[in-house]
């Protein structure tokens, strides 16, 4: 069976056939590195990375390039280093704040279960291609410089007699729409009401370089821009596969295509556009205002980083998700009986029944459903499938510690009070018996009595 994968672009599935069967390559944008990272931005993680583990499945590890960049530059970043660190110079505090971050947010997503790409550039290590970019860009016509700023025309593109993409192929709009529904960035230097920034001029004490060609004062990137140097240095002018959120397709990914295509004279920037759906918690959109805006770090405190990563997967990735506590109870349940039976066995081959959906545009609720159908059979294949999808990354002994850990629960003390109950069950003092089952309970710790003794487990 062949990958099928949706691409944004032609809006169907299509079977994928990679540009080099020995270089398959990928580009996901990555976060910018100003605070911890949130459940939303959990998702594009965790989806690409099952893509990144059944692209190496089906190619070989050593023939698989995902490269996903870190956003060092942003308006949000400088605003937290020069409160941070306000005796430092701007740049000095700015590689602070992103150094700090980088590493909670690699902490993070390590702690989900998701490998790290084979390149993950910084935007600030890439000034100079983004510089060559924008010359291009004003030597072919499609961009302009006015008041130290370079700009890219979008009715510049869509008016060349070539080869190139129409601008708004991508997020499938027409410039009238554009102009209409967007807020548009009134300035008296832009040619036209959809035209945007490309290199801009650096504000006193802002982080600054030297600026393209034609333009006199030091500046700093656009958005948009930087991903397009970094795809280019790392992946080529033309690439397999490029993903992201949904709230991307349009500026950001509308803007790449843009900028790469008419740089390089390409038709695609990427043959496949993935995109993943929004997330919700607890059926409303996740805002500091609502008091539910919550963090990868925060839920780890009380759950596994896999327990997130499968609460993930329950839904497909192009559907909205609906984050709830009832889904993240259920997701530790299915865990707990998967380390039960599989943790510590021979991981064998992964089974077709997992990998056929997965090949259909990463349909994981329905391999999900195949992991279950193997939980009475054979457990090699359940082992290997779920080692597949970045399961069972521990023995079942650490997987209960780990939970432990995310309750706060002592074994030690579980244990002793459990020692407890016995004694007092073994001399019928069953008023003491219920209560330190009932203390237990408060704890959340759940026990269960049966013929060959008492077992316990975390409570959800």
């Amino acid at each position: 069976m062949e990958l099928r994968l949706h691409d944004t672009l032609s809006r169907e599935k299509r079977a994928f056939v990679p540009l080099d069967a020995n270089n398959v390559r990928m580009y996901v944008c990555g976060p910018t590195v100003y605070d911890f990272a949130h459940i939303g931005n959990a998702r594009p993680v965790i989806v690409f990375d099952v893509l990144f583990r059944l692209l190496r499945h089906i190619y070989g590890e050593t023939h698989v390039k995902y490269v996903r960049n870190i956003t060092d530059v942003d308006d949000k970043i400088n605003d937290r280093a020069a409160r941070d660190f306000p005796g430092l110079p701007l740049n000095e505090a700015i590689r602070k704040v992103t150094e700090q971050t980088g590493k909670q947010f690699h902490a993070d997503v390590d702690a989900l279960g998701a490998l790290r790409p084979s390149v993950e550039p910084r935007a600030t290590e890439h000034i100079a291609e983004m510089r060559e970019i924008i010359e291009r860009l004003v030597k072919g016509g499609f961009a302009y410089v006015a008041e130290d700023h370079a700009l890219f025309s979008p009715q510049a593109m869509n008016a060349a007699n070539s080869s190139l993409p129409r601008y708004g192929a991508l997020s499938n709009r027409s410039l009238d729409e554009m102009v209409a529904g967007a807020r548009v960035d009134v300035a008296p230097y832009k040619k036209g009401n959809t035209d945007f920034v490309l290199w801009k001029p650096s504000k006193p004490g802002e982080p600054s370089w030297p600026s393209p060609a034609g333009i006199r004062a030091e500046g700093r990137p656009g958005w948009h821009i930087e991903c397009s140097a970094m795809a280019w240095k790392h992946l080529g002018e033309h690439f397999d596969i490029h993903g992201g959120g949904i709230d991307l397709v349009f500026p950001h990914h509308e803007n790449e295509v843009a900028q790469t295509c008419c740089a390089f004279h390409q038709q695609r920037m990427a043959n496949y556009w993935m995109h993943n759906g929004f997330l919700q918690v607890e059926s409303e959109k996740m805002s500091k205002s609502l008091g539910n805006f919550i963090t990868i770090r925060e839920l780890l405190k009380d759950w596994p980083g896999e327990v997130l990563r499968l609460n993930m997967l329950k839904t497909h990735y192009r559907s909205p998700i609906d984050w709830t506590m009832k889904s993240l109870e259920e997701s530790a349940k299915t865990l707990d009986d998967w380390y039960r039976i599989a943790a510590d066995a021979e991981p064998g081959k992964p089974a077709a029944s997992v990998i056929e959906p997965l090949l259909d545009d990463l349909n994981t609720p329905l391999a999900i459903a195949a992991l279950h159908g193997l939980r009475g059979g054979d457990v090699s294949a359940l082992a290997g499938s779920l080692r597949l999808l970045g399961f069972l990354s521990e023995s079942a002994g650490q997987w209960e510690s780990r939970k432990q850990q995310a309750s706060g629960v002592d074994a030690s003390e579980v244990e002793r009070l459990l020692a407890e109950r016995t004694a007092a069950r073994a001399r019928k003092d069953f008023r003491e018996s219920d209560r330190i089952r009932d203390l237990l309970a408060a704890m959340g710790v759940a026990i269960k009595d049966s013929k060959d003794g008492t077992t316990w487990e975390i409570a959800r």
